[in-house]
């Protein structure tokens, strides 16, 4: 299955790595229309079993991968293509 993240929600907590600041994604399932609010642990399990979430932007779609920090904090990260506007940070807040 694959669903598209729409918007991030951040903590409050100061954080070295701002991908490591979400702390919920907001995603669609542009199939169903099905949407839900998930958090960092949960969507980071649902693609290590093999699903996958895309962010998209006027230039295009974007996968995004699982990224694990320095002091093991899993978190999602979007395929490096030099187009600003389709990085998981970027989007609006929920």
């Amino acid at each position: 299955m694959e669903v598209r993240i729409i918007a991030i929600r951040k903590d409050n907590g100061n954080h070295y790595n701002p991908y490591e600041a979400v702390s919920h994604y907001k995603w669609i399932n542009e199939t169903n229309l099905q949407s839900n609010i998930a958090t960092r642990q949960e969507l980071v399990s649902w693609i290590e079993q093999g699903n996958k979430c895309y962010v998209r932007s006027k230039e295009g779609k974007v996968y995004c991968f699982v990224n694990v920090s320095s002091s093991g904090t899993k978190f999602l990260q979007t395929q490096s293509d030099d187009k600003s506007s389709n990085n998981l940070l970027n989007l609006p807040e929920c």
